[in-house]
């Protein structure tokens, strides 16, 4: 379910995101119950809808055309819906959101097939548009996702990894998907070639401090909160910003060594996740977030200022301010 906060920003699109809902709801309208019953598990549990979002109000700048707007604001959607089932698949997740993932529910080859279902619905309803650029794009950021997944993959329990790496790879996990639904609302919407840079200037960003705040939620909030144990990423060995940036101020510390351990101590884990979520390096880590939406939204200078303008910019606060 949306947030009140995000139902606000929405108004200018409120009745075009109830569309974008009946179009994932049609998905799952599908003769065979054994896809029926997990599609509509993956497809009616909600979210922020940001993605899909973040299409229409791009689109609304210039020649606003539902009809090519709302399949790729759909395609977005499903492209990252699909994402998560294949994430969920791989770190074995139990939940999502706080509810079981589908793994969890049937098993690993259900989900993966199901996500690679998802996959090809996504491109089948992008096709939609007619929009050759708009699909060399849409093909572009699977690549740019995968390639995300698998270096997070090979990286794992890699301690020196740098910042620069990890911000790699959520480029490509993470902002080049709220990339591609910025951008392609502004091609289909025939918006010039500056404002298209805009958006996606804007978008990217915005994707990269998303992502980075996800990252602290791992170790700031409490497990109920973001429907998964906390520390799980380190438990992986996945090194994102707060232990990266904590390693950086410990140069010479052991605080953090020996990770591929922790799954058997549980005490070592709950050390380890104390010392990085330690007030001063979340700070940081949320000042680095911010930074990315503030250059984000300096893009924004190139679009014509009204409400759809500020929306974005509103957008971008709930953000960094969200909780989860």
């Amino acid at each position: 379910m949306i947030s009140p906060s995000l139902a606000s920003i929405y108004e200018p699109i409120q009745q075009e995101l109830l569309q974008v809902e009946e179009n994932l709801r049609q998905v799952t309208k599908v003769d065979s119950p054994y896809l029926a019953k997990p599609l509509h598990h993956v497809l009616s549990n909600g979210g922020k809808r940001i993605r899909p979002a973040l299409t229409l109000l791009a689109g609304k700048f210039y020649h606003y055309n539902l009809k090519l707007l709302l399949p790729i604001a759909t395609a977005v959607e499903l492209l990252h819906t699909a994402t998560l089932i294949h994430d969920d698949t791989i770190d074995n997740s139990p939940q999502r959101r706080g509810k079981p993932t589908l793994n969890s529910l049937w098993d690993n080859s259900t989900a993966i097939l199901l996500g690679d279902y998802l996959f090809a619905t996504s491109a089948y309803v992008a096709s939609q548009t007619g929009n050759l650029r708009v699909m060399r794009l849409f093909a572009h950021t699977l690549m740019s996702i995968c390639s995300g997944e698998l270096d997070e993959t090979s990286s794992a329990f890699d301690l020196s990894q740098l910042r620069t790496h990890y911000y790699w790879r959520i480029g490509n996990k993470t902002a080049s998907l709220f990339s591609l639904a910025a951008q392609s609302g502004a091609i289909l919407s025939k918006a010039p070639k500056e404002v298209v840079q805009a958006l996606r200037d804007y978008s990217y960003n915005l994707g990269m401090g998303f992502q980075i705040v996800d990252d602290i939620f791992d170790f700031e909030a409490e497990g109920e909160e973001i429907g998964k144990p906390v520390g799980s990423d380190l438990l992986r060995g996945v090194l994102t910003l707060p232990t990266i940036v904590f390693l950086e101020s410990h140069p010479e510390g052991d605080s953090v060594k020996g990770i591929s351990d922790l799954h058997d101590n549980l005490d070592k884990l709950n050390l380890v996740v104390g010392k990085i979520r330690q007030p001063s390096n979340i700070a940081q880590c949320y000042a680095i977030a911010a930074q990315f939406c503030s250059q984000g939204c300096s893009a924004l200078n190139a679009l014509p200022q009204n409400s759809v303008r500020q929306a974005l910019v509103s957008l971008a606060d709930y953000v960094i301010t969200r909780r989860r």
